[in-house]
């Protein structure tokens, strides 16, 4: 049997050198592909110009406050002579914005854009970074050289002192007596000689039958509006107790037993001796006969055990009661609570209440967000302390148990520095006249050219 020999060369000639000419499904979809995507995202392209949009020029999506001019870039990338400016400048910003600056002995004032940074998706631009405080405050620095505050702060966690009032051991200002440790007791004689145990709520707190929807809406503007809208005096703090809401169902103010349960009113001693004048005066013309009554002696204030006295006429009568009330006021009633002060009048001076409403004078901060603790978990001193003098604020270290900045090897609550401090003096804010309409706002009209 012959043996047939196949060489290189005859093993070449069966293979086709013309391959590449002849058709081939998977080249023609290549072919028809490179054609067909370009095509396709140039007709996008200019039918987004042909409906005036610009979105397809943009960054990233913009924030919830700037996202309903997504589609009209030269609100804030404004065009100067004659072409166009990618970098905002503050004087895009201030066309709407009224944003005092942050201190007037400030050496260095920064870009609104370089701490506010959009197209960076759905967030809060208030939201800015802690480099954007540090940059100035991990070395403050001032115009007359000498910083009013700690002139090095990192951040939360990192040398950030303890907070202002504590670390400079004030004492609380206020003019009212008030023993925490004995209000928190069980088993207090409360309204009508019930059994109570009172909570913290009831004096620093206001149950929603106590307040309107406005009234609420003020107490916690977190639930109604964004923080980024919120300035400082616009903030929930915790209101003072007041006398009519929280104190008045256990201390009563009744002055004599000619009227049962009235009550004087809680006011000035003015006008408590103006209400006592007129009171037993309508009652000893109407009974006439009390005149000729005698005042047993003083037996509810020991200090004050006398002779029974008994009265002339009607006027000497109400002078008499009028003095019985005041003093059973002043020396019993009103001293458990107020400092009173001698005059050279026989009406006593009431040192002003003077409650601090607000504690951390350069943070802002809102209870309501917190509501899900206990009082004490955070005020922990509370339930011991026994003086007025006593500031129960808690210390840096409580808050830092649950505020971490991001990165933290643990979850934690926000910890920036913006959660509880402003850049911009919001005290001294102007008012902006708005230049837009909803339609150039929303790309549907033209926006005019204003001298920006």
């Amino acid at each position: 049997m012959l043996r047939r020999t196949r060489t290189t060369k005859k093993l070449a000639k069966r293979i086709d050198l013309q391959y590449f000419a002849h058709a081939h499904p998977f080249r023609q979809w290549r072919f028809w592909l490179s054609i067909a995507v370009p095509a396709i995202a140039l007709s996008w392209f200019v039918l987004q110009r042909a409906q005036g949009g610009q979105k397809v020029y943009s960054a990233g999506p913009l924030s919830h406050a700037h996202a309903v001019f997504t589609q009209q870039c030269a609100l804030c990338h404004v065009a100067q002579a004659g072409s166009f400016s990618a970098h905002v400048t503050d004087k895009a910003c201030l066309t709407c914005h009224d944003a005092p600056v942050h201190h007037v002995n400030q050496t260095f004032t920064p870009e609104c854009a370089s701490c506010h940074v959009e197209h960076k998706g759905a967030m809060l631009l208030q939201a800015t970074a802690d480099r954007a405080c540090t940059q100035c405050h991990a070395d403050l620095r001032t115009r007359d050289g000498q910083p009013h505050y700690i002139s090095s702060i990192a951040g939360f966690d990192r040398k950030h002192p303890e907070f202002s009032t504590l670390r400079s051991g004030k004492t609380d200002p206020g003019g009212v007596r008030l023993n925490h440790y004995l209000h928190l007791q069980p088993n207090l004689i409360g309204p009508n000689n019930t059994r109570m145990q009172l909570i913290c709520d009831d004096c620093h707190g206001t149950k929603t039958a106590d307040v309107t929807p406005h009234q609420a809406a003020e107490l916690h503007p977190a639930s109604l509006t964004e923080i980024s809208t919120r300035r400082p005096h616009e903030q929930a703090y915790m209101p003072p107790p007041e006398f009519a809401k929280h104190c008045a169902a256990c201390h009563t103010l009744q002055f004599d037993t000619h009227f049962g349960n009235e009550q004087v009113p809680h006011d000035k001693p003015e006008v408590i001796h103006t209400f006592l004048v007129k009171k037993f005066g309508e009652y000893i013309a109407t009974h006439p006969g009390a005149v000729h009554e005698v005042n047993p002696p003083d037996r509810q204030i020991p200090e004050r055990v006398r002779q029974a006295r008994s009265a002339r006429n009607a006027a000497e009568w109400v002078q008499f009661r009028v003095e019985d009330a005041e003093w059973l006021l002043y020396a019993k009633t009103c001293k458990q609570c107020h400092t009173l002060r001698p005059t050279n009048d026989s009406l006593p001076e009431v040192a002003k209440s003077n409650m601090t409403t607000r504690w951390l004078s350069h943070a802002d901060f809102d209870h309501h967000p917190h509501r899900m603790m206990t009082c004490t978990s955070c005020h922990s001193r509370t339930p011991d302390s026994r003086e007025t003098t006593d500031v129960l604020l808690p210390g840096i270290q409580t808050c830092q148990q649950c505020h971490r900045p991001q990165g933290s090897t643990k979850e934690a609550a926000e910890g920036r520095c913006y959660e509880c401090h402003q850049y911009h003096d919001w005290t001294k804010t102007k008012p902006t006249k708005g230049d837009f309409t909803i339609q150039q706002l929303r790309g549907e009209a033209r926006v005019p050219v204003l001298d920006r």
